[in-house]
């Protein structure tokens, strides 16, 4: 039997941080499928092109085996809600041109969203070129644009709404990170048996690696050390973390939480810090993702702090499955399917999301805890991630889904 040949369709692809990237590719074809990629010219986040990268028409590469073909786009990622809707348009079109009259050897499209454009290509395709197509929902649109501030138009929030319900209806399946985003969907009408939850996994190769030349320790001293990693924007709401930072240097407790990581509002949270002289915090640059597992590993425990929104408790930060991979103990401030997991592990003390009091109050209990009791707690959540979340696991469902919409389609 032939392998399945799948197209993974999606605007953010290595070098650019991604879900579903080359880690993703190569675990399909490890697998036994047959794998090529459409994607976009590499400026996620910082919505500048990646050095060795220049805009041209088409662009192939072959990575692993892997075909990669870059397609233009309009390079941007900041505030402006137009300058992104053209970022997003752009690569939609582009894509879908290319998948309409150049693509060849396709059984079944695998569409990443964000962003909804990207659905909307791939539905194009289908209906033109009678491919199927499976639809991995990694954010719930239009609630997160209304929740992160980047749109507050209540008529454009209701037309992506129903653009999504089109895309939903005309996809094969949809694959959701949660159960509350699949509960979610069904609530607004999206039929059930074509809703599969499949967790995300951690980079595992990135959270492993050993690299001899680079060492980084956060503790300079015996304080008990928190680390906050990744993106630092409006969703982390990270101002109550200041603030709990603040009450356990009130409090006497020997603890620092340490951030690391870029994003809108670092700037913001820096001044805060500085302003209220806020000492027992410290801001580190971001570093490559090769690097990152280390520093994790050196912190004595981990950060998951997002927004107090209804959305964000059907949401589990990708942070959370990088944590549990790197056998660190977990401070889950985020409640609903984040806390879950993390609860169903054993692996973390939690917090009630943006309560400066609650989460100071967690730091302080972990901070009491002996070394040999938080080593336990993080190895417990690697065994829970082993067994339930690794990427293994979760791309084994992905092709038992793959086959069984192509055996559909067959049919």
């Amino acid at each position: 039997m032939k392998p399945i040949r799948v197209l993974l369709l999606t605007q953010w692809f290595d070098p650019e941080p991604s879900f579903k990237g080359l880690t993703f590719a190569r675990e399909l074809k490890r697998q036994g499928l047959d794998v090529q990629v459409v994607t976009g010219f590499p400026n996620y986040p910082g919505g500048k092109l990646y050095p060795g990268y220049k805009i041209k028409l088409i662009q192939n590469e072959v990575i692993d085996g892997i075909k990669i073909t870059r397609v233009p786009l309009y390079p941007s990622h900041n505030r402006s809600a137009i300058k992104r809707a053209i970022n997003y348009i752009s690569f939609s079109f582009s894509s879908f041109i290319y998948c309409l009259f150049f693509m060849r050897g396709v059984d079944v499209i695998y569409a990443y969203h964000p962003p909804l454009t990207v659905g909307i290509a791939a539905v194009l395709i289908k209906i033109l070129r009678r491919i199927p197509v499976v639809y991995d929902v990694q954010d719930l649109w239009p609630d997160t644009l209304s929740t992160t501030g980047m749109l507050k138009n209540d008529k454009i929030l209701l037309a992506i709404g129903s653009l999504c319900m089109v895309v939903y209806k005309l996809v094969e399946r949809i694959v959701v990170l949660s159960p509350g985003f699949k509960k979610k969907l069904i609530e607004r009408g999206v039929d059930e048996k074509k809703i599969e939850v499949i967790y995300n996994w951690a980079d595992e190769e990135k959270i492993n690696n050993i690299d001899e030349f680079f060492s980084y320790k956060l503790k300079k001293d015996n304080n008990f050390c928190l680390l906050f990693a990744g993106n630092i924007g409006l969703a982390q709401a990270l101002e109550s973390v200041l603030e709990a930072a603040e009450l356990i240097k009130i409090k006497g407790i020997n603890a620092k939480i340490i951030f690391i990581g870029a994003g809108l509002e670092l700037e913001n949270i820096k001044r805060l810090a500085f302003t209220k002289q806020i000492t027992n915090v410290e801001f580190i640059p971001p570093v490559p993702m090769h690097k990152i597992g280390q520093i994790l590993k050196s912190a004595d425990a981990l950060l998951v702090h997002l927004k107090s929104d209804e959305l964000f408790k059907i949401t589990i930060p990708s942070k959370t499955q990088a944590y549990m991979a790197s056998a660190k103990p977990i401070l889950m401030a985020v409640e609903g399917d984040a806390a879950h997991l993390v609860l169903q592990a054993n692996c973390g003390n939690f917090a009630r999301m943006e309560d400066p009091k609650s989460i100071a109050q967690a730091i302080e209990e972990l901070a009491r805890m002996d070394s040999k009791e938080l080593k336990e707690m993080g190895e417990r959540g690697l065994d829970y991630y082993n067994q339930n979340l690794s990427i293994s696991v979760g791309v084994e469902k992905f092709r038992n889904i793959f086959s069984a919409v192509l055996y559909d389609e067959i049919k």
